[in-house]
């Protein structure tokens, strides 16, 4: 599959306490992506190149997407060195490194002119889901089924399941034993996910079977995600309206002052004490939040999706309206 040259610039992030939470990439050379999301009304499809890997329909009552998945998934990233994995040592910021630049050179992949994060917002979020027993903690965050199957959006409302794009293979698979002894090691590769918005949940981009094998250990898994963050004519000009309220607060702070004269004025506080948290956090925001992933529209709609899924699908009953 031909692919334009891509350039992605990086940048490494912080979290608010200082700590790496992965990179910032600004990604140019590339208008649309090989692995994208298609929409009609109600109905979503994943695409890589020609190939259809998803066909989703929101529920009528909006709880919900009902999923099929097709057995066309193409590796998006070379595969992994086990030498690689035993000099990184587990290490999530040097795989976010390797990840950033296989993403870059992939012809399979979603990244798409735009600022994008690689981090480990997942990571934090699923901690701690994966080891305990299922009596203790309740559900895995994976979410189950295939060909068939759903994404639970009154059950699991805010929980950012995870969602293979084929099926995870068996904890015997040759390639799931190698990964197994690297859990146990402590230098399994990270699992690399992709956000997308419109299922409301993440993808499972590469590292199916390290995902299984960290599953057959009950160990938690590394997880890298990828999203899309504020685009910069927005960040521009949100930064600049940031600014301003900030100092239109400040200049607030300054006339209760001057109003209440210098004996109860010097009991007003700091603007900057109070709407300068305000700034940080509106900036922050700007800088990596999370952003809508990009959809494009299905030429034929409705009816093209139908067409698509009878031939990927014999018995064409995963349809809900």
């Amino acid at each position: 599959m031909a692919t334009p040259t891509v350039r992605a610039r990086r940048a490494p992030l912080t979290g608010a306490d200082g700590t790496w939470a992965g990179l910032l990439l600004d990604v140019d050379g590339r208008p649309a992506p090989a692995l994208g999301v298609r929409t009609a009304e109600r109905r979503m499809l994943l695409t890589q190149g020609p190939d259809p890997l998803l066909f989703a329909v929101v529920a009528p009552d909006r709880c919900g997407v009902d999923f099929y998945r097709t057995d066309c998934f193409r590796p998006v990233l070379p595969p992994l060195r086990a030498d690689t994995a035993r000099r990184y040592g587990g290490s999530a910021r040097r795989w976010a490194y390797h990840f950033a630049d296989a993403l870059a050179e992939t012809p399979y992949g979603p990244l798409h002119d735009g600022r994008w994060v690689l981090g480990r917002e997942a990571a934090s979020h699923h901690r701690n889901r994966w080891s305990r027993p299922p009596g203790e903690y309740g559900q895995s965050p994976l979410v189950e089924g295939h060909p068939s199957g759903e994404i639970d959006w009154f059950v699991h409302n805010g929980s950012w399941e995870l969602l293979p794009l084929r099926a995870l293979p068996e904890a015997d698979d040759a390639r799931v034993k190698a990964y197994r002894k690297q859990a146990r090691e402590g230098i399994l590769p990270p699992v690399l996910l992709w956000w997308v918005s419109g299922l409301d949940c993440f993808t499972v981009l590469d590292g199916h079977a390290r995902l299984a094998a960290a599953v057959a250990e009950s160990v938690e898994p590394t997880l890298l995600d990828l999203h899309r963050t504020v685009p910069q004519d927005e960040k521009d000009s949100g930064t600049a309206a940031a600014v301003a309220a900030y100092e239109s607060e400040l200049g607030r702070f300054s006339w209760l002052r001057e109003r209440l004269g210098p004996v109860h004025g010097s009991r007003v506080p700091d603007g900057a004490r109070v709407a300068g948290p305000l700034l940080a956090t509106r900036l922050r925001e700007l800088h990596s939040a999370r952003w809508p992933t990009r959809a494009w529209p299905l030429p034929g709609g409705n009816a093209e999706w139908r067409r698509l899924l009878r031939d990927h699908r014999a018995d064409g009953d995963h349809e809900h309206g």
